[in-house]
């Protein structure tokens, strides 16, 4: 069982940056892909980006390609998502997922999922 606590959503405005961060119990951390989904209010959850188990590879949705940078400790079992020049349509509830697989981009595959954090960003 891994069990996931977002932390470091809220209220910005357009252009300025925000940390996620994503705390993660259970001693395999490692060999999970973790990532990050997001969902706006009438929408459907949406990939934002995942980052496989050793690290080495990344894969990012093409609206937050250049903006967002996922990066994970496998020594404090936390992966963080840096949001840089953020837009009002990234408003939405931002969720730390964990699979014990290759990454992924359909949210069927997740097994694991925080409760999710506020993010939004005014114009």
């Amino acid at each position: 069982q891994v069990q996931l606590v977002e932390s470091g959503g809220g209220l910005v405005q357009a252009g300025d940056s925000l940390r996620l961060s994503c705390a993660a119990s259970g001693r395999t951390f490692r060999t999970y892909t973790m990532g990050w989904f997001r969902q706006a209010p009438g929408k459907e959850r949406e990939f934002v980006v995942a980052i496989s188990g050793n690290g080495r590879s990344t894969l990012y949705a093409d609206s937050v390609k250049g903006r967002f940078t996922i990066s994970r400790d496998d020594a404090e079992n936390t992966v963080d998502l840096q949001m840089n020049s953020l837009k009002p349509e990234d408003t939405a509830v931002y969720y730390c997922v964990a699979v014990r697989s290759g990454i992924v981009t359909s949210a069927r595959y997740y097994d694991y999922w925080g409760r999710g954090t506020q993010v939004t960003v005014s114009s």
